[in-house]
């Protein structure tokens, strides 16, 4: 099962924007009741061992159940009756709201913390339409039960073979999306390792430094436009809270939050089709960047967002058939990739030379090389082989690196798959040749 998510730029209408806005309100009054109900059962269950029923004693009888996600969606009905506003909303978004509550409960009891908490008025961004009868989407506009038809700009069109399986809208500021999911009964297996490897180390001082040399300043999107938002920030602390002005400012803010976050995010994409266009494997260190992130340079670790970063990479290597890897970051930047020999060395050094086998480079490069040697080393004690090798260049357009093999051909059905996941007229890429094996 293949499962793809495409996100449209829609266009509502006053009318159909305050209904979208109204129904969230709803959905979020929903979701509190919902958690207000769980918490009061926890509440009655919780009896410190130092206490008497004098200070602490149940609020609800001992033998009423855990209000369960089945439970309260049996008594959606007959909250409608008491509560006819929840009956505006369809019934299926209203549910949803409902389940989203119950996956976060289950979260916080599967890690232990992070308990779900009450939603503030307009914090519910999203209204989920699980299911549809027939496809809503035509070339020009979506139709939502009880909304009607929407202007969408589909930039994309949706891939023939697939089922239009739910669509989510999405409020970012004042700019409304709508995200499709589209299912196909495809089974595609992970990229084999072939061809040529590339090591990337990441940082401050250098976005990413590969192994082949290449170096990627660091653009620095939040620090760039810094200055713009703190004027307006100071501006919304300024202005009396709920009003009209207030509401406007509000959405200035949220505006330049938003270009920040598609600048960057653009950035990313461009930044991994292009690892993927230099090599066909791509290897990179397994940290944790949310522990950097808590430290001196949170500000400037959060603006490059490296976490982001590492899973763009490798949804782009997954989609153009290139193997990724993840592999120990321990001592990168302190062995010498020729050598093995260990070179220590503190920030300041921006150099690396080794005085063992006197190789001299970038430091940021040659951690690039170990990390591309351990990613070999990887691969080799995995021993991936057994695969069948078919490729894309049946396809108008497609250019073949050096490296890649030669193809065997493919069932007319599978061809359209390749054209749906790797091959898309809107982008200017190459597509991928690999070891691969299609249903």
């Amino acid at each position: 099962m293949l499962t793809l998510t495409h996100r449209y730029r829609i266009y509502p209408d006053v009318t159909q924007e305050q209904m979208i806005v109204e129904w969230m309100e709803i959905c979020r009054s929903a979701f509190n009741y919902a958690l207000r109900e769980i918490k009061d059962w926890c509440d009655s269950r919780k009896c410190l061992v130092d206490r008497c029923s004098l200070e602490k004693e149940y609020i609800l009888p001992p033998d009423l159940k855990f209000p369960s996600v089945i439970q309260q969606l049996n008594n959606l009905p007959r909250a409608k009756k008491e509560f006819p506003r929840l009956a505006e909303v369809p019934s299926q978004v209203l549910q949803q709201a409902i389940k989203q509550l119950h996956r976060g409960w289950e979260y916080f009891q599967k890690r232990g913390f992070g308990f779900p908490r009450f939603k503030k008025y307009g914090q519910m961004k999203s209204l989920l339409f699980p299911q549809f009868k027939e496809n809503p989407v035509t070339n020009l506009h979506i139709k939502l039960p009880k909304i009607g038809n929407i202007p969408i700009n589909l930039h994309r069109p949706i891939p023939s073979g697939f089922a239009l399986k739910q669509v989510r809208i999405i409020r970012k500021a004042d700019i409304w999306y709508a995200s499709i999911s589209v299912q196909c009964e495809v089974s595609v297996p992970d990229p084999m390792p072939y061809g040529h490897p590339i090591g990337i180390d990441i940082g401050l001082e250098k976005f990413l430094a590969t192994s082949d040399g290449t170096l990627v300043r660091p653009p620095k999107f939040f620090k760039q436009l810094q200055s713009r938002l703190k004027v307006l920030q100071r501006r919304l602390s300024r202005k009396q809270k709920r009003s009209k002005n207030y509401e406007k400012q509000r959405l200035k803010v949220a505006r330049l939050h938003h270009q920040i976050d598609n600048t960057r995010k653009d950035f990313h994409y461009k930044q991994a089709h292009a690892l993927c266009d230099a090599g066909d494997m791509v290897f990179m260190e397994d940290l944790d960047y949310r522990v950097s992130a808590k430290g001196i340079l949170g500000k400037q670790m959060l603006d490059a967002a490296f976490g982001q970063f590492r899973i763009i990479v490798q949804y782009v290597c997954w989609k153009r058939g290139k193997f990724f890897g993840v592999v120990d970051a321990h001592g990168t930047s302190q062995q010498c990739p020729e050598c093995g020999g260990e070179v220590k060395k503190d920030l300041s050094v921006r150099v690396h030379d080794c005085p063992q086998c006197q190789f001299k480079t970038d430091r940021d490069v040659a951690a690039g090389l170990n990390i591309r040697n351990r990613g070999l080393n990887l691969i080799s004690t995995l021993g991936h082989s057994g695969m069948q090798t078919a490729c894309a260049d049946v396809l108008p357009g497609i250019e073949l690196a050096q490296s890649r093999q030669v193809s065997k051909s493919l069932t007319g059905k599978n061809q359209e798959i390749l054209k749906v996941i790797w091959g898309s007229p809107h982008h200017n890429q190459r597509l991928w040749c690999g070891r691969m094996s299609l249903n």
